[in-house]
């Protein structure tokens, strides 16, 4: 009899493995994947085709494209490159290699019982893992789901995993594209998009929304739009996709824009229109577990489902689908199965894109709050002013600080440019300690770095910066 069963070995289920074992609960995790050796591979989406294996190429590419297009302006001859995209993925598969593992190892360390196969939740107290064609019942006294997600498919656009693909053989591929199309303009899309087109590919982003990255900023979507563009990624938004036809040849996108009619050659197509729970098959016909109508399982702010001691975290519950976010969740809920109260901020969950600059925030937007009728003040400062950003020939970009009007609190901060995420990860920092503008910027930053920006926008807020005019917001004599 185990404590907790975990199934799952992602960042949702993984995390929660290791933290459940060091409360001292008796812990099994349950994954389906195998190596080539027939051990479990943990890590899941992330790890193995995602977070992990797309950064890695995002950073090998920005070099390539470096080496090209900015040594020089560092006084830097490169008289021949080359690239190797055959050892720039080894490079990739090693990294990937190494963080699986890693969880791996902490699995033994831990002493968390790996157990392989595909999982059925039974009950709130049995699951069952099938492998090989063998079954067996395992006892639990407390089940947590955390089998994440998978890439969404769309019918006009049938992913052959040769020609039309999803973003996990989007990131396998064996030569660059003469000509790519993506369906998709969200956080993957724009990565893989960033990717190739820094490789050499000429890129072409087909999304059906005609508003581009509507969650973000609309100052900062504006900027990474232009920006990226000047990046040779041609954005088409307000493209409905109506049908595909693939040939070992060429691939040929049929969509419609302002109700007429075109179509694109492609040597390769990606599909990146989102990802959708992996529940199918999860659970005995006899338990009765509810989902919504998109598929995910409901819970409430403990993730909790509606069978006591049958939890769910990550991709396959509400809420974006981040890593953190689902690591963070399954802390939680063995923390909470452990007896101890604790809960999420989930207004503090940070969203990073990954091109180049990165685009990051948290908190509230100005749309967003002024939608809820609260009053704020803003406050902004260009990385054209920052002198470390200056210096390294990063100037894309501003930092963003939203506050509250009456109380001075930050609300949100927004970040387009280098080191966003990071920068981000600041502002997180004071608004969960409750943090005003104020306190921002009075707080010392080391010079230079380019989180002087996040300092300046801060003090903007109230009309104080200083490498920059305060023309709206000047304090006021009394």
């Amino acid at each position: 009899m185990y404590d907790v069963v975990i199934l799952g070995s992602g960042p949702a289920g993984y995390v929660a493995a290791i933290r459940a074992s060091q409360l001292g609960l008796k812990t099994a995790c349950v994954e389906k994947t195998v190596d080539t050796d027939g051990e479990s591979k943990f890590g899941g989406t992330c790890l193995n085709v995602g977070c992990i294996p797309s950064k890695a190429l995002l950073d090998s590419s920005h070099k390539y494209t470096e080496t090209l297009n900015h040594f020089s302006d560092h006084g830097i001859e490169v008289l021949k490159s080359k690239l190797d995209l055959s050892k720039m993925m080894d490079r990739k598969n090693k990294v990937v290699n190494q963080l699986t593992s890693g969880v791996s190892g902490l699995f033994k360390v831990n002493n968390i019982t790996p157990i392989i196969g595909e999982a059925k939740v039974l009950g709130p107290t049995q699951v069952e893992v099938t492998f090989d064609g063998k079954s067996q019942v395992i006892s639990t006294k407390h089940v947590v789901i955390a089998t994440g997600s998978s890439p969404i498919e769309i019918p006009v656009a049938s992913v052959d995993q040769e020609n039309i693909v999803n973003s996990t053989e989007a990131l396998a591929f064996d030569s660059v594209p003469k000509k790519l199309v993506i369906i998709g303009a969200g956080a993957i899309g724009l990565e893989l998009g960033s990717i190739w087109v820094r490789l050499g590919s000429e890129v072409t982003v087909l999304e059906t929304m005609e508003e581009f990255l509507p969650m973000a900023d609309k100052r900062i979507a504006r900027e990474v739009l232009r920006e990226l563009k000047k990046q040779g990624l041609e954005i088409n938004l307000g493209c409905k996709v109506t049908s595909t036809e693939s040939n070992p040849k060429e691939v040929k996108v049929h969509y419609e824009k302002d109700d007429e009619p075109h179509v694109l050659g492609a040597d390769k197509v990606i599909v990146a229109v989102g990802r959708k729970p992996n529940i199918s098959n999860l659970f005995d016909e006899n338990c009765d577990i509810t989902f919504d109508e998109k598929g995910f399982i409901p819970v409430n702010n403990f993730c909790e489902t509606s069978i006591e001691n049958i939890w769910a975290i990550g991709d396959v519950v509400r809420g974006p689908m981040l890593a953190h976010k689902a690591s963070e969740e399954g802390v939680m809920v063995v923390e909470r199965i452990a007896g101890r109260d604790i809960q999420i901020k989930y207004d503090l969950i940070p969203s990073v894109i990954y091109t180049h600059p990165e685009v990051a925030w948290v908190g509230r937007n100005e749309a967003q709050l002024s939608e809820e009728g609260v009053e704020f003040k803003t406050g902004s400062f260009p990385f054209v002013a920052n002198g470390r950003a200056l210096a390294a020939g990063e100037t894309p970009g501003f930092v963003k600080v939203i506050a509250d009007k009456e109380t001075d609190l930050v609300l949100g901060v927004h970040a387009f440019g280098p080191s966003a995420a990071d920068i981000v990860q600041q502002g997180i920092l004071a608004m969960e300690l409750g943090a005003s503008a104020e306190d921002l910027g009075s707080t010392i930053f080391s010079h230079p770095s380019v989180s002087e920006a996040l300092h300046e926008a801060a003090l903007a807020v109230n009309g104080q910066a200083i490498h920059i005019g305060n023309k709206k917001n000047k304090t006021k004599k009394n």
